[in-house]
Order: structure tokens, then sequence, then C-alpha cells
């Protein structure tokens, strides 16, 4: 009898151990300070319009980036660098906003490992609303540490030069202009070889978090469109755009996109 309490004694204390070394990350509120894109989604990489950027500046704060495709309804889903609040517990990594008085949204992200240039975590986001949980959504996901950060090197008039891959809603007759306003002005070339401003859009929106590029915009009497991309390089005049979409066929492709800087219009 003896020798079985021993035996299960040493089990119980070897599960505690490894649960504990499972369950906690050292030091996550020091190694999660920074910017992190999402790079896949339950063991898949995720498409260009499914990532969001997450940006630490502290343990007890966080700005998360997002455009979804799925705008319709209340919720615009068109949220640049959105100011949420963050508590850290272990392994554990709670995201909470307000968007309204009766909305609460609540991510939480349990770190499975971290190091300097990636993160493993299951996800949780949870929408309340007057105090009912309306919808749960859990998944997978790694991110990877951004280092660069194109939102002011962006700002100016491109020509593009460029475009593999499948085409989407740019293509290579285009010139687009990005103002630090948040807007931008988009240019075709007409018949006669000269560049205009198209005039037809109700408005014309971007952001830049790090490297991920979302655009969206409404052409007069349409719907709103929405396009996304991930800046590989802005250097010597030059800007290279990637991206990663979606067939109909449910099969994957890469686009990209390169672009010369115009001094003068």
């Amino acid at each position: 009898m003896m020798v079985a309490i021993l035996i299960c004694g040493a089990m119980v204390f070897t599960s505690c151990s490894n649960d504990d070394k499972d369950s906690n990350i050292n030091n996550l509120s020091e190694k999660i300070i920074g910017k992190w894109i999402i790079s896949d989604i339950d063991g898949r990489p995720a498409l260009t319009n499914d990532k969001t950027v997450l940006t630490f500046p502290s343990a007890t704060m966080a700005y998360v980036s997002e455009s979804k495709a799925d705008y319709a309804g209340p919720a615009v889903k068109w949220s640049p660098a959105r100011e949420y609040e963050a508590l850290i517990d272990g392994n554990k990594v709670t995201l909470t906003d307000h968007p309204t008085k009766i909305n609460t949204i609540i991510n939480e992200y349990v770190v499975t490992s971290i190091t300097a240039d990636e993160m493993a975590c299951a996800y949780k986001h949870t929408v309340i609303r007057n105090d009912q949980v309306i919808k749960v959504t859990e998944m997978q996901l790694r991110f990877t540490k951004v280092t660069s950060d194109y939102s002011e090197s962006v700002l100016g008039l491109w020509e593009c030069t460029e475009l593999t891959g499948i085409e989407t809603f740019n293509d290579a007759n285009a010139r687009l202009e990005f103002f630090a306003d948040g807007t931008y002005k988009y240019w075709r070339k007409n018949d006669v070889g000269e560049w205009e401003a198209v005039t037809t859009r109700e408005f014309q929106d971007y952001f830049v978090d790090g490297t991920l590029l979302a655009t969206r915009w409404k052409n007069q009497g349409e719907d709103e469109l929405r396009e996304w991309w991930e800046i590989a390089s802005i250097a010597n005049g030059q800007m290279v755009w990637n991206a990663l979409r979606q067939n109909t066929d449910g099969s994957t492709a890469q686009q990209g996109m390169k672009w010369q800087r115009v001094l003068f219009n």
C-alpha cells in the first residue's frame, strides 16, 4: 500500500509539474511587447484579407487593426489601431473593448509558445450584448513579429509597373495617391494616355499598420468594396505588394504588384 501511495503521489506531482510548464510562459508581459500579424489560422496560411495586427506598447494596452469583408450590419469591422484594455495573467492575454454602451468585445489569447519572431495561441472571440453572449468564435492562431512599419513611407503618388497572379480590383493601369489623413486617390490612364483621377467614388479610405495595407471605397450607387495587401518592401522609390487570395474552388493563389514612386504628377 505504501508503494502504491508513493507511485500515485509521484504521478500527481509529475502531472502538476507538466501542466505548470505548459500553461506558463515566462515573462510574457515583456515578450509580447511590439507588433504582431496573423500568419496562420488553424494550421493554414492566413488569407491576406483575414489578417489582424496586434500592437502592444505595454502589458496593459493593445491596439488592434483589422478590416473584414463582411462589413454589412451595425459593425463596420474597419478598425485601424483601435485601443483595447489588456490584461495578462500567466499565459493568457485578454483584450477588452466597449464599442457601444450595450456591446462588449472580449478577445482571449492563451499563448502556447512565444519567441522573438513568432507567437502561437488558442484564440477565443466573444461578443456580449446587454450582458448576453451572442457570439463565440474559437481558433488556433500563429502570429509573426512585425519589424517594419510602412505607414509613413507609403505616403505619396505611386504608379503600378507590374501585376502578377490573379487580377482583383487593382490592375496594372493604375496610380494610387496616399494621404496622411487616411484617404487615397485612384488614378487611371485614359484612351489618349493621360492620367485622370477617378471622380465617381463617394469615399476612398485606407490604413497601414506595420506591413498590412487595407483599402475600402464606394462607387456612387454601388456597394462598398475592399482589398487587402501586405507591403513586402519600400525602398529606393520602389514598392512591392504581396497577397494570398482564395479562388472560387477553395484553392489559394499568390498575387503581387510593384509600384514606382511618381515625383512629379
